[in-house]
């Protein structure tokens, strides 16, 4: 249950991100709930329509390289906007694209921070490589 909040909140936030910058994206009335209420349902569909999409769209994933899940984020966003016209908006694919765009990266980084995604950031400070001048074969990227 607690991951379950902590998810939620966390799309909520990243779906408030995308309201106040992406413009065409925008709650209707001024509720408290309806963040809550759009990140929730953004979630169900997310949890039951996208692998359904997924497995028709599998050619295009394939030929696109995963480059097609953004138009697929963008329309579950769109859809959202369908189920919740009273509440949320979305005026077009474009901005649903941008808005799923802004939804998946401040997502990303905040599950990361949270430890609740699977990457996570690790800062290590270390000896240096080797240099040219110090007896290495020449320049090293660390990564």
């Amino acid at each position: 249950m607690k991951k379950f909040i902590q998810s939620w909140l966390i799309n909520t936030l990243a779906v408030l991100v995308a309201v106040y910058t992406v413009p065409g994206i925008h709650f209707k009335d001024k509720s408290l709930l309806t963040p809550f209420i759009t990140s929730l349902v953004l979630g169900i569909l997310n949890a039951f329509i996208r692998p359904i999409i997924m497995l028709l769209a599998l050619p295009l994933l394939i030929f696109t390289l995963g480059l097609f899940m953004l138009v697929i984020n963008a329309l579950l966003l769109y859809l959202v906007g369908i189920v919740l016209q009273t509440h949320f908006q979305v005026d077009g694919f474009w901005a649903a694209f941008w808005g799923s765009l802004v939804i998946s990266i401040v997502s990303m980084v905040l599950n990361s921070f949270t430890g609740r995604g699977g990457s996570r950031f690790e800062f290590r400070r270390g000896p240096r490589p080797p240099g040219p001048d110090r007896g290495g074969n020449g320049p090293v990227i660390d990564v």
